[in-house]
């Protein structure tokens, strides 16, 4: 067997795949500069809120989220804070208690963001009426104004749902800064380029107000810890428009640490192929339906996640050169291009005095890390598997 055509197999199937990739980000890059909101409306009507904040061991940082939203200038009594305590210290429970909020403490066996959700929703009274749901992250800090903005935008987007723009609030580590610039890229390709094309932004797990009463008749269909893309293909599926407000500020603090990276970016990746392998059935029916962006959606999620693909890019640029160096060069030109479009998708106030040891520092800490990403990758999809083939969790009452 001739193992130059071999060779020449792999490396064109893995140049044509990754080229794709590279040029469809490239693509939402450049949409990314032309910022669709400009000015929100301001509302006419104010409307109900209900805060989830699902806490699972986040005894350090739960309280400073609810003193963030307990400082809103909103009116208090148009919003509910509902704290789902899994797992978290009797001390830190105290503490919660006193605060005016709602306090529940499930007690799951395995826990998961969307079982904390769904016990909320099923514990809610039913005399309460609210016109919207806001999902924040123990640990999201909100400025005093967030409220009355998620108001006016929400009126303004006109549709069931809208993500707000999630920040870093810290800066400390190189790993830290480059956490950021990471999902600065994310914003602007995912985000704000799609919705500078009339596409639909992806949701990021926190920031996100949905209407209540699609809310409430969805979160109950989630089955995995990947709950934000289990809605977001509900949404999609359902024809539903989802907005992003890039001038909505909510702040998240950022790993620290590489080995928090990894595990991190490991289970992402395993979010994002369970959400490409089960929605692939819907790709034919929503073409066929004119449901272009659902089906762009799951294209999107069969693409290579953005800490792998610069890893493939990197050992390919690297060893093909020992091989056979002209195979190489298409692989320098993909690279560029790449290193072009995050270089427009990085806000400028990112690129300060550390910017450059950051950026020499990425390669090796991705190189580093690729294996472990992908064990933990594989890992967690096994996981995410076994939960999905399991009968309905243990929140929702089973039929007798």
């Amino acid at each position: 067997m001739n193992y130059w055509w071999i060779l020449y197999i792999i490396d064109g199937f893995c140049f044509i795949t990754l080229a794709i990739e590279v040029i469809y980000l490239l693509v939402f890059s450049i949409a990314s500069l032309f910022n669709r909101h400009s000015e929100i409306s301001k509302a006419k009507k104010q409307n109900r809120f209900i805060i989830l904040i699902p806490a699972y061991k986040q005894d350090k940082v739960v309280m400073q989220t609810i003193n963030s939203v307990l400082g809103q200038t909103y009116p208090q009594r148009l919003f509910d804070i509902v704290v789902i305590s899994d797992h978290e210290e009797e001390m830190t429970n105290m503490r919660i208690a006193q605060a005016p909020v709602t306090l529940l403490t499930p007690d799951f066996d395995e826990s998961s963001k969307a079982k904390s959700m769904q016990f909320a929703i099923l514990n809610l009274p039913q005399f309460k009426i609210y016109d919207a749901v806001l999902v924040l992250d123990a640990g999201n800090i909100i400025e005093p104004e967030y409220l009355e903005q998620v108001n006016d935008a929400f009126e303004t987007a006109g549709t069931k749902v809208i993500q707000t723009h999630r920040l870093s609030k810290n800066r400390d580590t190189s790993v830290a800064r480059l956490d950021t610039i990471f999902e600065e890229i994310n914003n602007s390709i995912f985000r704000r380029g799609h919705n500078a094309l009339g596409l639909s932004a992806a949701l990021n797990g926190s920031g996100m107000v949905y209407d209540f009463e699609w809310f409430k008749n969805n979160v109950m269909k989630c089955r995995t810890t990947g709950e934000d893309k289990e809605l977001e293909a509900m949404l999609l599926r359902d024809g539903i428009y989802i907005d992003y407000f890039d001038n909505i500020h909510l702040y998240d603090e950022k790993t620290r640490e590489i080995s928090s990276f990894n595990y991190q970016r490991g289970r992402w990746a395993a979010t994002q192929l369970h959400a490409a392998i089960s929605n692939s059935r819907y790709f034919f029916p929503s073409l066929l339906s004119r449901r272009y962006d659902f089906a762009l959606k799951i294209l999107q999620w069969w693409l290579a996640p953005r800490t792998i693909l610069i890893g493939i890019l990197l050992i390919m640029s690297s060893v093909l050169p020992l091989i056979y160096f002209s195979l190489a060069i298409k692989w320098w030109i993909i690279g560029a291009i790449l290193m072009f479009a995050f270089s427009l998708a990085t806000p400028d106030q990112l690129v300060d005095e550390k910017w450059n040891r950051d950026f020499l520092y990425a390669p090796s800490l991705i190189l580093w890390g690729l294996f472990n990403i992908l064990r933990v990758m594989i890992i967690e999809t096994r996981t995410r598997v076994k939960s999905a083939k399991d009968s309905i969790n243990s929140v929702i009452p089973r039929k007798s």
